[in-house]
């Protein structure tokens, strides 16, 4: 599956572009650094037609209202429990110090199951509440590809998870979430929210976090 990988902004968060048929394409979590980002979609003949959001925290949103300046018909969507964090900063993590007008609305609030379609490609949801409230993951697929790729923002690192400290975190939350993971089927390619890629197979094998809450799952 043909894709471009940014990283984005000060915590180098990742941005995901996965371009579609007909010159669209479907961005995840574009963070930061809207002009670089409309600069690789104009050099490739791109048009966003969604922006994905795994979470609401401004690394991950930061260049949304930008792009949506530049490419007045993409449409955003978010976790609907992570919607209050899209206009209140000291929500959105309160040390980015930003003014409310840098946020705005979304167009479709998600929820488990929702799928996002545009051309050969689907973006099934899947919520991750524990990072923040809202948080989800998206697995996608290409029409005709075997290859199931998961974007799991800032749930699932590379042998880590994501803090669970901050406005709506909830470690509990976070274990039950890894354990949705862990438990679907197949394998997948896993693509954070920072750092590198993975495998949702490795990630079963070697994450201590996630063999923790599957092994506490059998004592429930």
């Amino acid at each position: 599956m043909k894709m471009i990988w940014m990283a984005v902004g000060p915590l180098e968060a990742n941005c995901y572009i996965l371009p579609a048929p007909a010159g669209k394409t479907v961005l995840v979590d574009p963070g930061d650094d809207a002009e670089r980002i409309g600069e690789e979609l104009d050099k490739n003949g791109l048009t966003p037609a969604w922006i994905l959001l795994t979470h609401g925290h401004h690394d991950h949103i930061g260049a949304v209202r930008a792009l949506k300046a530049r490419y007045p018909q993409v449409k955003v969507a978010i976790g609907s429990g992570d919607v209050e964090l899209l206009n209140d900063t000291a929500k959105s993590l309160p040390f980015a110090n930003l003014p409310k007008e840098e946020f705005l609305q979304e167009d479709m609030a998600l929820k488990e199951g929702d799928e996002i379609v545009e051309g050969n490609l689907s973006f099934q949801v899947v919520e991750t509440p524990g990072h923040t409230k809202g948080g989800v993951c998206y697995i996608c697929r290409c029409l005709g590809e075997a290859e199931k790729l998961l974007f799991t923002g800032d749930t699932l690192f590379e042998g880590e998870i994501g803090r669970c400290d901050l406005y709506g975190g909830d470690y509990t939350a976070m274990l039950d979430s890894l354990r949705k993971l862990a438990a679907l089927s197949g394998e997948y390619h896993v693509y954070p929210g920072h750092g590198g890629d993975t495998t949702l197979d490795r990630e079963r094998r070697v994450n201590l976090y996630m063999k923790d809450a599957v092994y506490h799952a059998d004592f429930d």
